[in-house]
């Protein structure tokens, strides 16, 4: 469950950092109250935490991951 989890906020910041290269906009930031808001600094940190999570997702076998 927390893969999954980690990889659902791994994938909203991905999208973001997207929208941030393409249209420079920050949709976080934009729906939380701007980067400095306290709300949108718990979401970065979320996003970072999943994505550091992630790559624990690289070196596992395949056949102990469980749905």
């Amino acid at each position: 469950m927390v893969d999954k989890i980690a990889l659902l906020l791994t994938i909203i910041g991905a999208i973001n950092w997207g929208l941030i290269g393409v249209f420079q906009f920050d949709l976080v930031a934009y729906i939380f109250g701007g980067q400095a808001a306290l709300l949108s600094r718990i979401i970065y940190t979320l996003v970072g935490a999943a994505g550091l999570w992630c790559i624990s997702l690289l070196f596992r076998d395949s056949d102990t991951v469980k749905e």
